[in-house]
């Protein structure tokens, strides 16, 4: 008898099927290396059993012949090593001696690497990683600015304000999609020149601000750090427009690289995390004696030990890989091996494409995507879901980054780097967390907001309570301030992705409101955190001596 074993069609229908032969007997023996098994009875003429409707019960067809020792199934269940045979409910192709073979559930080892081979030959991993460093240029820029901030406030004229300078200024970043897309509507131009020009910007904007962050000038009656600005400005342009731009454009190929490309984004609040780890901040500001002052009235100032490594090389780190995302996107976009990656698609202008539907192809495509089937949100449920997000976005875009200063400082320099690199990491955490842990019921999101609002409390009292906030100077309050911090920037993070994943079944303009919400949210709170903490005394700076 003659087993040829079907492997495992691919997403993209892009693999041709491959035969191997067994000696007879051995088919319970390797029944479980395939997604179905397909089994020729010579004895019944060499007829090839179809087993297209074993796909979904994951199973295999097995023919014995009459005289091969193997007993025939006939309409009867038969357990033979542990495995279940039974007669096929429906085909007019099998004969009362075809079985199907359920496959073991827990599989073998050579099985899953079976899978785990197919799955990979069915994607370019070259395509992989271009579009991992290309996703990571998209926020780098904007994330090594407030990963950095431990060290800048301590020299810029700022001081503990910088970060709502910050804040503000990376909002005026969202001009960018609106120039692109009044752009677009004056002349249609090829979205990868856009990306090539805002990728250029944000380098160029790395390295000036590896040189020219300390610059400041005299504006509106006070230093400025106004290189700084100028740099972060260009940097967030980056960011803020390759929602319109970078994930547009990975559209064109097909979906399996949209999530390597949403890992690269990811990694960009990673990768200066852990390098902002590895520089440190020297340590705690200490007081040291002036050593010009008179014997008989010493006076003390403050000092903080150097980190590993200045913000100098931190920048020039976020320069080079600024750089070679722009090299990824270059091949990516250019090279015949990548386009070869394509979904069936027409690119007419821009990031216009139209998809081809009735293309016919001689390989048939298998999802293992489960549909899922979600509840149209009441008007009351829709109109709640929306106000949560936009307070989320006010506070987790605007309020929390500008105040954070002010909250973890007076616990001490480590305090705050320990914070403010944590809390990145959590961001990108959370929301693989939400991908594979979703969970989307309004009872779970508004539970776990109102745990939010609870760190959310003790942070704001943080804050309000500088410079001697709870516990300063105890080795437990520094830990209780990083993990409130850390705790919170990932809960908000997980309840914005869950409440985004609610609308994108909702349909019509339900995710073009969410964007709205998302920018509106965070424009009040990066106006009203700055306002509160450059006009009002609500917040006070912490002074070591």
């Amino acid at each position: 008898m003659r087993i040829s074993g079907t492997d495992r069609t691919s997403a993209a229908g892009g693999h041709d099927q491959q035969q191997q032969q067994y000696h007879e007997g051995d088919h319970l023996q390797y029944e479980d290396e395939f997604d179905r098994i397909a089994v020729v009875d010579e004895e019944q003429n060499g007829h090839s059993v179809d087993s297209r409707h074993s796909k979904a019960a994951n199973i295999v067809v097995i023919c014995p012949g009459a005289n091969r020792g193997l007993s025939p199934c006939k309409n009867a269940s038969v357990a033979v090593d542990g495995d279940c045979l039974i007669t096929s409910p429906s085909s007019s192709v099998l004969t009362e001696n075809c079985c199907l073979l359920r496959k073991p559930t827990n599989g073998t080892m050579k099985s899953k690497l079976s899978g785990v081979r197919d799955r990979l030959q069915d994607r370019s991993l070259l395509v992989d990683l271009l579009a991992i460093l290309f996703g990571v240029g998209a926020w780098i820029g904007v994330n090594s600015n407030f990963v950095q901030l431990p060290l800048l406030v301590v020299n810029a004229p700022e001081g503990w304000n910088l970060p709502s300078y910050l804040v503000v200024i990376t909002q005026l970043g969202n001009l960018g999609p609106l120039i692109y897309t009044g752009l677009q509507k004056v002349r249609a131009f090829k979205d990868s020149y856009m990306i090539y020009a805002v990728l250029i910007i944000g380098t160029v904007g790395a390295i000036c601000m590896a040189f020219l962050y300390e610059v400041t000038a005299h504006v509106f009656g006070a230093e400025r750090s106004v290189a700084m600005f100028v740099c972060v400005f260009a940097l967030a342009l980056v960011g803020c427009t390759s929602s319109v731009l970078f994930m547009p454009y990975m559209g064109r190929f097909r979906a399996i690289y949209l999530i390597t490309y949403l890992i690269g984004e990811g990694l960009s609040g990673f990768l200066p995390s852990i390098v902002a780890l590895i520089q440190g901040v020297g340590g705690n500001a200490q007081c040291i004696p002036n050593n010009s002052t008179n014997p008989d009235a010493p006076e003390f100032v403050s000092y903080t030990p150097p980190p590993r490594f200045g913000s100098m090389e931190y920048f020039i780190f976020v320069f080079v890989v600024l750089i070679i995302s722009t090299v990824a996107f270059t091949i990516l976009d250019n090279h015949k091996r990548c386009r070869k990656e394509y979904a069936a698609v027409v690119i007419n202008h821009g990031n216009d494409y139209t998809y081809e539907t009735g293309h016919s192809s001689t390989t048939t495509e298998k999802s293992n995507v489960k549909l899922e089937k979600s509840k149209i949100l009441s008007n009351r449920n829709y109109t709640y879901l929306m106000v949560l997000l936009g307070i989320l976005c006010m506070f987790g875009n605007g309020i929390f980054p500008s105040i954070q200063s002010y909250s973890c400082l007076p616990y001490g320099n480590v305090a705050y780097h320990l914070t403010v690199t944590l809390s990145t990491m959590a961001n990108p955490v959370a929301c693989f967390l939400a991908v594979f842990l979703p969970h989307t019921s309004i009872r779970a999101i508004s539970s776990i907001s109102v745990l939010a609002g609870l760190f959310t409390v003790y942070a704001l009292m943080t804050a309000f309570m500088s410079p001697a906030p709870p516990l300063m100077g105890r080795a437990i309050g520094d830990a209780l301030v990083i993990a409130t911090w850390t705790i919170l920037v990932g809960l908000v993070s997980y309840v914005r992705l869950s409440i985004t994943t609610v609308f994108r079944y909702q349909g019509g303009k339900s995710l073009v409101w969410v964007g709205a919400v998302t920018q509106i949210g965070s424009l009040l709170g990066s106006v009203l955190s700055f306002s509160l903490v450059n006009f009002t005394d609500l917040f006070q700076q912490y002074y070591p001596c």
